[in-house]
């Protein structure tokens, strides 16, 4: 298997561990914060950072302990944040939902479920835990999948990030009419990072969809460079995870100085 293919698997174990009733997440659902708006918070003539909470990654190990990620979110958003992204997967990235209550509870700002979203009960379970954003993986669904997530997205009233690392992968992204997509430079089935498919695939996308540069981003050459090439937002975790003053780290990465 590919290291999607086995964080997938791991994804749908650790669901049929969590699964409840579909009228108690319902219920939930109900209850949740309101939806904020993501595209108005990453649309505008400057970059946005979409700043992440990852304590680890499969390709980097351990990055950051993070035992208070509402506090870390804070900091971002007093930084200049557009949005929050939250990794829940557990197995290989030390999340959780627990992490999503405590962010969406602490902030503002759009947050984004940062996940491998591959059962539609996972939809009504971000909702439920107060995400605005939930991403989608091209390369981890069918292209039934991704049409039937997508809308299911939209009737939640949150808003989808579609991810792509290939052209084949933006060519059926494209088809969905999405509001944002973001381009990971890292392909998730092989870990193995390419700054050019920012230079490749962001130039292809129309400019009324917002467009997310992700992964590999470091420096304030990185974002100027994804910025170049089309990117409306970047996603930045490690280096912001593993900098010991996250204001100058956000500034540093937009050349404020």
């Amino acid at each position: 298997m590919s290291v999607l293919d086995e964080i997938i698997f791991g994804v749908r174990e650790d669901l049929a561990t969590r699964r409840k009733s579909m009228s108690d997440v319902l219920d939930a659902v109900a209850q949740a914060h309101p939806v904020k708006d993501a595209i108005t918070a990453l649309k505008g003539d400057k970059i946005s950072v979409i700043a992440e909470v990852k304590r680890s990654s499969p390709s980097k190990g351990v990055l950051a302990q993070i035992p208070d990620p509402a506090l870390l979110a804070k900091s971002y958003e007093a930084a200049g944040a557009g949005a929050i992204s939250v990794l829940t997967e557990a197995r290989r990235f030390g999340g959780s939902l627990n992490d999503l209550d405590a962010v969406r509870a602490a902030v503002n700002i759009p947050v984004l479920r940062k996940d491998f979203m591959v059962d539609e009960y996972q939809f009504y379970e971000a909702r439920a835990h107060g995400a605005d954003i939930v991403l989608l993986i091209v390369a981890a669904l069918s292209k039934n999948q991704l049409q039937d997530f997508a809308e299911l997205t939209k009737s939640l009233g949150m808003h989808a990030l579609i991810e792509v690392h290939t052209e084949d992968e933006l060519v059926r992204a494209l088809e969905i009419e999405p509001a944002m997509i973001g381009v990971n430079s890292r392909n998730l089935k092989t870990l193995e990072v390419d700054a050019k498919v920012f230079n490749s695939l962001l130039p292809q996308i129309p400019k009324n969809i917002i467009r997310v540069a992700e992964s590999g981003i470091s420096t304030a050459d990185d974002v100027g460079f994804a910025k170049k090439c089309g990117a409306n937002a970047v996603l930045v975790g490690e280096a912001l995870v593993k900098g010991s003053d996250v204001t100058l780290t956000m500034r540093t990465l937009l050349a404020q100085g």
